[in-house]
Formats: C-alpha cells, structure tokens, sequence
C-alpha cells in the first residue's frame, strides 16, 4: 500500500554511499523536508496515523524535531525534545547507546509532562533501533506512557524494529 507521504519519499530521497564513513549509505530525506508539500504530506499522515493516541511528541535530534514540532502543532500536543548529550540544562535522564557506527548519548529533561502522559516518539530514520530504543527507554524512566513511534523511513535490513518491543512502530516508507 502507498501514500502520498511515500510516493513523496521515493521520488526525492537521495542516497549518500560511504558517508559518513565507508560502508554506510546515507538515506538523505532533506529533499523530501524541503519540499512543502512532500513535508505536509509527512506531518498529516504522522499525526493522523496515531490521532488521539498521544498528549506529546518527543522528537529526536536533529531531523526528529523537524517532524515532531510540525505534527505537536498540527495535533495540538506538548513537544518534547530529546538532545544529544550534554545540551540540556536543569535534571535531566541519560542513556548511552550504540549507533551503526559509533555510540552516543541522549537526554530527557525530567518534569515537563504529567505522570502518565502519552507520548509518541518521531525520528527521521529507523536503522539499528538505538536512538529509537534509547529514547523509548527515557519516555518511559521519566514516567510517561510511550504509545507508539513513527518514522519517515526505515531500513528493514538492520532490523532496528525487532529492538523496540511490542511498541507500535508506522514507517511511512520501509526498504
């Protein structure tokens, strides 16, 4: 099954090999974010996929936030973003985690939702699963209900989503 979201994804989706180091392809969804109504189509079917199933987005630095403010406001929900180590201030929840090429750290600021709160989590890319499982870890240390997480493209041959769980996963486009 296609949709507009996704006829827009394969039409402008650039791909980088060897960046950002040998052996990777970069999967480039910039073209598909530049283009106003390729990044509509992205933001109504993110935020009507899971209407009603969430208080909050938590978007992932950096391209997660770009999905994340858009479908917050569309759905009227609070926005949460999920930094990279060390560029939040006040009490905040780490978790270290393994990329497919390197490891990183992310962090949450603790108590900016009520307990219980319904998030949903939104990033750019599904590839391993370890920024995705990282951040789903930290939604629910910081008390809040993770409800589902929704993606723009994910790469099915690194079987990142066999590390989320039972968590509802939509990708708008899976190769």
């Amino acid at each position: 099954m296609t949709s507009p979201a996704a006829d827009y994804v394969h039409s402008l989706l650039a791909s980088y090999p060897d960046f950002p180091k040998a052996g990777i392809v970069f999967q480039d969804l910039n073209p598909v974010f530049a283009n106003a109504r390729a990044f509509r189509s992205l933001v109504d079917e993110l935020a009507g996929r899971h209407a009603g199933q969430f208080d909050a987005v938590a978007g992932i630095e950096a391209r997660g936030f770009l999905l994340a403010a858009a479908v917050g406001y569309a759905a009227d929900a609070a926005v949460l973003a999920v930094r990279k180590g060390g560029k939040l201030p006040g009490t905040v929840l780490t978790e270290e985690y393994d990329l497919e090429y390197g490891s990183a750290r992310l962090e949450l600021e603790v108590g900016q939702l009520p307990p219980g709160s319904r998030v949903l989590v939104l990033d750019d890319v599904l590839a391993t699963g370890g920024t995705i499982a990282a951040t789903s870890r930290l939604i629910e240390r910081a008390g809040y209900e993770l409800t589902g997480v929704g993606v723009v493209l994910e790469l099915t041959a690194l079987q990142g989503r066999s590390r989320l769980g039972a968590v509802p996963v939509h990708a708008i486009v899976a190769v």
